[in-house]
């Protein structure tokens, strides 16, 4: 039942998704599906909370279960990002379109499953932050230590950048779960590396 609504969500929207197609792509009756959820808002937030708790759970399980130093980890968890988008595009939809544009209560819990994201993230950068200020680097404009703030700012951004590459991964052909998470690599980390050398830009 939450497989055919998941698929009825991605293509429609939750406005225009109907409970008869749901039931129909389930091979249920429509008071079947009213038996077990109430309503089409429990219906969706379930569905929302069922895709994001699967996508929490591998990003979790690469960064966490892997060894390593922090770019090695953040690449793990990329990977396993974007390979969750593009094995399950129509979670993905829901998660990162459908979910966001309708207002509460379900922008609050595609919000939640971002901020989880985020500590995730947040957490690597401010571990290889401590790692080279052991070794002398990570030094803010001021030549103050990497505070938590723009730690946080780091994460927020680089996850902002994911959710939009993986949209755009998705809609692509030919492009790779492996070559989006390698782009971000490229792009983020090469970044981060002249942070943890104290190299900043700065404007002229």
């Amino acid at each position: 039942m939450l497989d055919a609504a998941v698929r009825s969500f991605a293509r429609h929207g939750y406005q225009a998704a109907s409970m008869d197609e749901i039931a129909e792509l389930a091979g249920v009756s429509k008071p079947l599906v009213y038996l077990y959820l109430n309503s089409k808002e429990e219906l969706f937030t379930a569905v929302i909370r069922r895709e994001a708790q699967a996508l929490l759970g591998v990003v979790a399980e690469a960064v966490v279960g892997r060894g390593g130093p922090p770019d090695e980890r953040l690449w793990a968890g990329l990977l396993a990002f974007f390979s969750y988008a593009a094995e399950h595009p129509d979670a993905w939809t829901v998660l990162s379109l459908r979910a966001r544009t309708q207002g509460e209560p379900f922008a609050g819990e595609a919000a939640r499953m971002r901020d989880e994201i985020t500590a995730f993230v947040a957490g690597l950068i401010g571990e290889a932050a401590r790692e080279a200020r052991g070794g002398g680097g990570v030094a803010g404009r001021a030549g103050a230590a990497v505070g938590g703030r723009e730690v946080e700012a780091l994460a927020q951004a680089l996850v902002g950048s994911a959710e939009s590459l993986a949209s755009w991964a998705n809609a692509t052909p030919g492009v790779t779960a492996k070559e989006a998470a390698a782009t971000l690599m490229d792009f983020a980390w090469s970044g981060l590396g002249n942070l943890m050398k104290s190299e900043r830009w700065s404007p002229r």
